[in-house]
């Protein structure tokens, strides 16, 4: 009798733990440095250094060791961290009382904890168009690379 509905129940939290398991978590580690475009489906947290372009369709989390240089599109963000470049957040973008934030920001909802350092140029948006593919973004590098292509 209650081994059927134990079986049925352990079943639908395996296959619930298998399916967000596939989607995984992305860490960027303390002594870890990474420069480039980087494409996400699932969670990326950094706590180590980031140089680029981060496209991630889930959460990005900078740690309080974390420091980011560059352009971030995600659907949520929590920052601890060093933040400069700029940062455009679906829904909601959270700001810790150790961040530090530098640039332009684009978010759906806001909310700021006291003690944070938040120099930008701030807009709030219903939705945003994040860009689905690295490609597709205008970034000063390729902008700088067409300018000096027409001197």
């Amino acid at each position: 009798m209650f081994g059927k509905k134990n079986d049925q129940n352990s079943k639908e939290v395996m296959s619930t733990r298998s399916s967000s398991a596939d989607e995984g978590h992305n860490i960027v580690i303390k002594s870890t440095l990474i420069e480039g475009k980087v494409m996400s489906e699932g969670d990326f947290r950094i706590d180590g250094t980031f140089k680029g372009t981060l496209h991630c369709k889930a959460k990005v989390i900078i740690g309080s060791n974390g420091v980011f240089e560059g352009d971030i599109f995600c659907e949520n963000a929590v920052i601890e961290g060093q933040f400069e470049g700029d940062l455009k957040v679906n829904e909601v973008l959270y700001v810790r009382e150790t961040a530090n934030i530098k640039g332009d920001v684009v978010t759906g909802k806001l909310v700021v904890q006291s003690g944070s350092i938040f120099e930008v140029n701030c807009k709030m948006a219903d939705t945003i168009n994040i860009p689905t593919s690295p490609n597709k973004v205008k970034t000063a590098e390729s902008t700088l690379e067409k300018s000096s292509k027409a001197n």
